[in-house]
Parts: structure tokens; C-alpha cells; sequence
């Protein structure tokens, strides 16, 4: 009998993958291509949802050429994919209206605070789950509509078509199907997080025509047949990247947590089938749905700039010439020499969410070299992680014991032992570090019978490497106190034009 494989399109901030894994969950083969980020005004940052698409058919290919494999070995192609970028495109050519808005982009941040302020604002908080916040979006969609009349008559009438990501790329896999899963819907403002559906009062706050909106549908299950980069290969599964991770760590029971460290960083505990709200800054978000079965919720702390700020400090600054030079750079000091840097470039999310917040690096002396930046950004992840730890126990009731990790920012093992020492409990990682596109895969499998069931998707977690705290605890209240009065210094910087 032919062996068979599962393939993972991981559609992420910076760059696209396809990845080919087998039945015991191990990575065979990857093909990835980096795409331009623009940033045509301080705040705004864009993709271009064209170039992405091109990527993935032209990494399809090379994927299962690099495992040796064709398409009639694929069972299934699961879909993991950055959330709340916003894509509209027109149905007649598929042709994208402008550029994607990304997750990070704070051009919305005006009218969000208008929003916040207006009649119906706290209803669409309390259905969607989620702050007003730049993030989501609900606000972008608005954005674009407001600033373009005949677009929104042409939306009105489904002439124009709004998706994330991952309905952008089923749409060109399927060659025209409009859907999106619960995961990627929770995190627009405009879905019911209880009814799992569009939301009438957040669609008709938000001036958001349902003609142009896609089909929700579950996460783990047959959503159609690719008849372009996978022809004839069922589509088994699409959840937004974090999602994907929480699955690909085999978090499957309440109380169960993992990060992923990327771009952002991204905290998830599941809550089972119970929507936990949050009172420290957290989001209640869907974490999966498999077809048939009721919808799983986690609460996540999001933090928007901890990867990305390495890439900063390489592109923007020059001081290292490649990301994993930083670790070395940083070891060349002892400590931070009392220099923190607070990357509030798109403002702060989880616990604050303070959308007008800028980045500072506090605590310059002459005595600062480059390896105390390099330190400090390092920190700077570390710390933000605490605070997420903090409200999560806060609102859990719980107080995490251990933190499974993934994601590239893992192999540097500097910063996951100052993530141990600042937690002050064991950081794991397991040996699978592609979890993002491992939960992908893990989910697109489930749906077509390639694995029975959830327990033997655990079967596959090994762990690969484990961090132990070794900070002296005085030490850690006394930088964790620096830290707080350096986020203080980053608010109301900006102010309403």
C-alpha cells in the first residue's frame, strides 16, 4: 500500500510554507517563501495577498517534490493562516482590492475610539468576545467601506468579497468557494462567539454588509477539493495560526496551555467548551471546532511585537546581520545594564490594550553597548510573557505549573531560560517545533480519518528540551518592577488627529 502524508499551508506574518508531514506527525518536507511587508505610513502595514497566493502554487509543488511524493499520496491540505489580516478582492476576476491590511496595521485607531463611544459598542464587545481594539477586523472592513462609496455599494450587492486569509487562499485552492472557519470568524468582531454565526448587531454597527461576508463553517472538517496548487486533494481543515499551534501542542483538555513565539507572541489556554471572560485583559476567543461537535474556547494573551522586534533590530538598525545572531550578541554582557526596551510599535495588547501607546527604550547611559540592547530586546519577550502568565492565572484561577513553547524564537536558548527565570516554572518544548503547521496538519488529517482521534494525535508529543527557573527571586520583583514603569512611560503617546 502507497504511504500517504498530510500537508500544512502555513500562511504566517512574513512568510508562506508548505509542509509535508507523515503519520507520526514528523515533518518530511518544507518549501517557504518570504513576502514583502509595506509600510506606506507609520502604522500601516500591508501585504500583498496576490504575491501570497503565487507563493503557495509555486510552493506546492516544490513541497512534495522535496518529499518525493505526488498528489494522489496527499489525504488532505489543512490551512493555518495569520487571523486578522483583511483582504477584499472582487468575486467576478478575484482580483484583490488594494493590499491586505495585516493584524498589525493601527490606521483604524480614530475610528476605534469613536467606535468605543458610540451606542451598541458594549452589545458587539459582549457577542464578539473582544475589546474595540485596532486589532480585529471589523473596524479595517468599516475603514475601507467609509472610504470608498461605490465599494460599498458594490459590496452591498456581493459583488465585493471580504475575507482573512485563510478564505482568501480556500477561494483561489477551490477556484471560487467563499467560506471561513469559527477560529478565524471569532476574531473579526462580527461573529456571535455563542451562536457561532455573523452577528446582525455587530454587522449593522460596523456597516458591514453580510452579502460580502463568507460562509462560517467548522474548523476541522472537509470544506472542498483543491483544483489548483493541490488538484484533487481535499482541503480538511483551515484555523487561524495560533489556533493551529494550541491543536499541534495536542492541548485538547481544559487548563491545558501553550506560546508560540513569532512575529507575536501568542498565549492560549484552553477553557474546554465554556467561554471564559476575561477581567485582566485576556480575549475569549474559539480555539477549534470539529464538525459535528460543539466549538472549544481558550482564553489568549496576545502580544503583538516579540519576533518582529529582532527582525527590527537587524533591518532597521543594523546591529546583527541575521536574527539568530542576537542570542550571541546579547551573551557578550551579563545583564541588561538597566535598559529596557518596550516595543509598543502598533501599540500594547494583552493586558492593556492601549492602542495609543508608542515604543521607548528607557534606562540609556553611556555605559550602554549594543549587546545591552540586544539583551534588552531578548527581555523584552520574556517580561511581556509574564504579564500575559500573571492575568491568565488571575482569571483562570490558576496558576500555570509548566509552559509548553513553539515557534522560531525556541532556538534561541538565552531568552527561554529568562522566560523560565521570569515565570519562575519549567519552559517546554516539544520535538516537533513546526507546531503551528503540525496542528494544521493534525486537524485536516482528523477530518478525513487519516488519524482515528484525538488521543492518538497525543501519542506523537515528545518533548525536546526543557528550561528550569534559576533567578534569584529578589532579583526577578526588582527587573520585573523596572519593566512595569518602563511600559507606564509608552502611554498616551499618541493622540486623536
Amino acid at each position: 500500500m502507497t504511504e500517504r502524508y498530510v500537508v500544512a499551508i502555513d500562511q504566517g506574518t512574513t512568510s508562506t510554507r508548505c509542509i509535508v508531514f507523515d503519520r507520526r506527525g514528523r515533518l518530511v518536507s518544507l518549501a517557504q517563501q518570504e513576502h514583502k511587508q509595506f509600510y506606506p505610513r507609520p502604522g500601516w502595514v500591508e501585504h500583498d495577498a496576490a504575491e501570497i497566493w503565487r507563493h503557495v502554487e509555486r510552493l506546492a509543488p516544490e513541497a512534495l517534490r522535496n518529499a518525493g511524493i505526488t498528489e494522489e499520496q496527499v489525504a488532505a491540505v489543512g490551512i493555518a493562516n495569520q487571523r486578522e489580516t483583511t483582504l477584499l478582492w472582487d468575486r467576478d476576476t478575484g482580483t484583490p482590492v488594494g493590499h491586505a491590511i495585516v493584524w498589525q496595521d493601527t490606521r483604524t485607531d480614530d475610528l476605534v475610539r469613536f467606535l468605543k463611544e458610540s451606542d451598541g459598542a458594549p452589545e458587539v464587545e459582549h457577542s464578539s468576545a473582544l475589546p474595540m481594539t485596532t486589532y480585529f477586523s471589523g473596524p479595517r472592513v468599516k475603514w475601507l467601506l467609509d472610504g470608498n462609496p461605490s465599494l460599498r455599494d458594490r459590496a452591498e450587492r456581493g459583488e465585493i468579497l471580504f475575507g482573512t486569509m485563510e478564505t482568501w487562499l480556500i477561494w483561489n485552492l477551490t477556484g471560487g468557494l467563499h467560506v471561513t472557519d469559527v477560529t478565524n470568524a471569532s476574531r473579526t468582531m462580527l461573529l456571535d462567539v455563542h451562536s457561532l454565526d455573523w452577528s446582525p448587531a455587530a454587522l449593522a454597527f460596523f456597516g458591514v454588509p453580510r452579502a460580502m461576508l463568507p460562509e462560517v463553517r467548522p474548523s476541522i472538517g472537509v470544506f472542498g477539493t483543491a483544483v489548483a496548487a493541490f488538484p484533487g486533494v481535499r482541503i480538511g481543515a483551515a484555523l487561524g495560526d495560533q489556533q493551529a499551534a494550541l491543536f499541534g501542542q495536542t492541548c485538547f483538555a481544559p487548563g491545558e496551555a501553550k506560546c508560540t513565539y513569532g512575529t507575536g507572541s501568542f498565549l492560549l489556554l484552553n477553557t474546554g467548551d465554556e467561554l471564559v471572560r476575561s477581567t485582566h485583559g485576556l480575549l475569549s476567543t474559539v480555539a477549534y471546532q470539529i464538525a459535528g461537535g460543539p466549538a472549544a474556547y481558550a482564553l489568549e494573551g496576545s502580544i503583538a511585537i516579540t519576533g518582529s522586534l529582532v527582525q527590527w533590530f537587524r533591518d532597521q538598525l543594523e546591529l546583527i546581520a541575521t536574527a539568530p545572531e542576537i542570542e550571541t550578541l546579547a551573551r557578550t554582557v551579563a545583564d541588561n545594564g538597566g535598559c529596557y526596551i518596550v516595543p509598543a510599535f502598533s501599540g500594547l495588547y494583552a493586558p492593556y490594550w492601549r492602542s495609543e501607546a508608542r515604543g521607548v527604550i528607557v534606562g540609556l547611559t553611556s555605559y550602554i553597548t549594543k549587546g545591552h540592547l540586544a539583551r534588552a530586546v531578548l527581555e523584552a519577550t520574556a517580561w511581556q510573557t509574564r504579564e500575559v502568565v500573571d492575568a491568565m492565572n488571575a482569571d483562570s484561577g490558576l496558576d500555570l505549573t509548566s509552559l509548553r513553547v513553539d515557534g522560531g524564537m525556541t532556538a534561541d536558548n538565552l531568552l527561554m531560560q529568562f522566560i523560565a527565570d521570569v515565570l519562575d516554572v519549567p519552559v517546554v518544548r516539544p520535538l516537533a517545533a513546526e507546531t503551528v503547521s503540525l496542528g494544521a496538519a493534525y486537524a485536516a488529517g482528523l477530518a478525513v480519518g487519516y488519524w482515528p482521534d484525538l488521543e492518538g494525535l497525543r501519542q506523537n508529543w515528545h518533548r525536546a528540551a526543557q528550561w528550569l527557573p534559576t533567578m534569584d527571586p529578589q532579583i526577578r520583583t526588582v527587573e520585573y518592577g523596572n519593566w512595569r514603569r518602563a511600559v507606564e512611560r509608552t502611554f498616551d503617546w499618541t493622540r486623536p488627529s
